[in-house]
């Protein structure tokens, strides 16, 4: 036996046992004695992905790819391509991937059918659930799943699996989409799977999670992930996917400087491996950067977010709102809505942030369509978390609506949950509002107690503009007739005899949003007028600045 087939046995040996590294430099002395043959490209393309060599693993693919086809295999060359494609989209070079899944399904299109016509369904059925073809995702799914079978193939039963579940659960059939996707996790853990669809499927379940806002099922599922990511060298992709997840758990658990760590982390992971992983991370960074008061950081991160093709919304709307931009703000909520047509889940989320930005606009009545929508769809997909957004924003409209007494039950159970799910920072939102409540009903030892537990929450997580709403809410006596803080700096302003368009410049509000503001006020004090609101500033305390 010569050098050259030794190092090709070892290389096959320490492919098989997963030693990545191994694998790899045997190949590659092999390859530097002679030519290597179709399946050794593939398994040492496959090796230097695991170690973060993308540029030398797709190269290796093309020539696994090549000599399959010279060997008149082209069952085997369409896998080749099929990685060609994964790995070239997920690094940002979608119509190269493209390309290369064109040509999977040329080579297929006239061979007798095989394990390998299952695998093109694999990224076709995410890209009809994003288009809002729910049926036709399952239809797929269970079709990879029946080839599996037929072939006795177990990734194309998990990932079959998979896909089906995660079609019915954004269609709203989340109890039955749930088991098929503990299914798929089983066949995971069992190792029996080849390692990349392992680490699509722990992927995939962490994403459901996000998506419900699942938190407490997120954070078991990113634990088990983590362990699992453990056991993969450190360059590997899943280990950078891993560390966003985590990030976006910590974040809800309000581990905020660690989430920032783990997000930065990520994006060093995956940066030349996976654009997707990279723009979510910088996304999460312009979250906690948000929530804790780094308004120039967040705007970094979620610009950056952008330019890696990811959404920025919510963050950036809510960015806008922080900023005092409250008509930004509004109108960046708005269009992403309107951009958002097929998925429920990713709706919620928006209406979440259009119901603060709408009532911090005065705009009522969009706040009110917003939570009822998240209402509707909590109730469809029945997560706690979905419920607890839903009546915190729920008990916001009723306060904005001056009825405070029927806002204290869907602000307690918004606390409640928010409390179940290990959620403090959301938590002591819902306590700033119920302060809020207590205070328009004249209970202001109430009302202190709740200021003083959220401010607690906020200086423990660093959350500077939270701590520094409950400051000026200690700082103002209880408003008259239901005003809010907004309401009173607009009526403030009036009483100096502004006009609207001036008040508009020193708030940073739109003329429009001032008028909306105005329209409540006079509502509300039943007033028609602004010598009447002038008068009514002054006999109330409220014509001039309050320190």
């Amino acid at each position: 036996m010569n050098d050259m087939t030794q190092l090709i046995e070892a290389g096959q040996e320490a492919f098989r046992g997963r030693d990545w590294v191994a694998s790899r430099e045997a190949f590659i002395a092999a390859r530097e004695k002679g030519d290597l043959r179709a399946r050794d490209f593939d398994a040492l393309a496959e090796s230097s992905w695991w170690l973060g060599e993308i540029d030398e693993s797709l190269a290796a693919y093309e020539a696994a790819h090549r000599l399959h086809l010279k060997e008149g295999e082209p069952g085997r060359a369409s896998m080749s391509a099929m990685f060609l494609a994964v790995h070239s989209t997920t690094r940002g070079d979608v119509s190269i991937g493209s390309g290369w899944m064109n040509r999977v399904h040329r080579l297929l299109s006239d061979q007798p059918e095989g394990a390998e016509h299952g695998y093109p369904s694999y990224l076709q059925i995410f890209s009809d659930m994003a288009r809002g073809d729910l049926e036709g995702a399952a239809s797929l799914a269970r079709g990879m799943q029946e080839i599996g079978r037929r072939f006795r193939d177990p990734n194309l039963i998990a990932l079959g699996v998979l896909g089906e579940g995660r079609a019915l659960i954004k269609g709203g059939t989340v109890g039955e989409g749930m088991r098929l996707l503990d299914e798929a996790m089983l066949a995971a853990l069992s190792e029996e799977l080849h390692p990349m669809w392992t680490g699509a499927i722990y992927c995939h379940l962490m994403d459901v999670c996000r998506e419900l806002s699942d938190l407490r099922r997120a954070g078991e599922w990113t634990r088990a992930a983590s362990r699992w990511c453990e056991t993969l060298p450190k360059a590997a992709l899943y280990r950078g996917i891993c560390r966003v997840h985590r990030a976006q758990v910590l974040q809800a658990q309000g581990e905020w400087e660690e989430a920032e760590q783990e997000a930065i982390l990520a994006c060093d992971d995956a940066r030349s491996m996976h654009v997707v992983t990279v723009a979510e991370g910088q996304y999460e960074l312009g979250e906690v950067r948000r929530l804790r008061g780094d308004l120039e950081g967040a705007e970094d991160a979620y610009k950056r977010a952008h330019e890696l093709g990811r959404h920025p919304q919510p963050g950036l709307a809510l960015l806008r709102l922080a900023q005092g931009r409250v008509d930004a703000g509004a109108a960046s909520i708005r269009a992403a809505l309107a951009g958002e047509t097929f998925d429920r889940l990713a709706r919620a989320r928006l209406c979440a942030a259009q119901v603060e930005i709408a009532l911090a606009a005065g705009d009522t009545e969009t706040a009110r369509l917003a939570s009822q929508e998240l209402e509707a769809t909590a109730k469809v997909f029945g997560s706690s978390g979905l419920h607890a957004a839903s009546e915190q924003a729920s008990g916001a409209v009723l306060l904005a609506d001056n009825k405070a007494s029927e806002s204290l039950r869907a602000l307690r159970a918004a606390y409640r949950l928010w409390q179940e799910l290990d959620a403090p920072y959301n938590g002591a939102r819902s306590r700033l509002l119920l302060a809020v409540a207590f205070r328009a009903l004249g209970d202001d030892d109430a009302a202190a107690l709740e200021l003083s537990a959220a401010h607690r929450v906020f200086e423990r997580l660093g959350a500077t503009l939270d701590a520094r709403r409950v400051a000026e809410l200690r700082n103002h006596s209880s408003l008259p007739d239901g005003l809010t803080e907004r309401e009173a700096q607009v009526l403030r302003l009036v009483a100096t005899g502004k006009s609207n368009r001036g008040i508009a410049t020193d708030l940073v509000l739109s003329q429009k949003t001032v008028e909306r503001h105005l329209s409540n006020i006079f509502s509300k004090l039943g007033i028609s007028s602004r010598t009447e609101a002038t008068a009514y500033a002054f006999e109330h305390g409220l014509g001039r600045a309050r320190g």
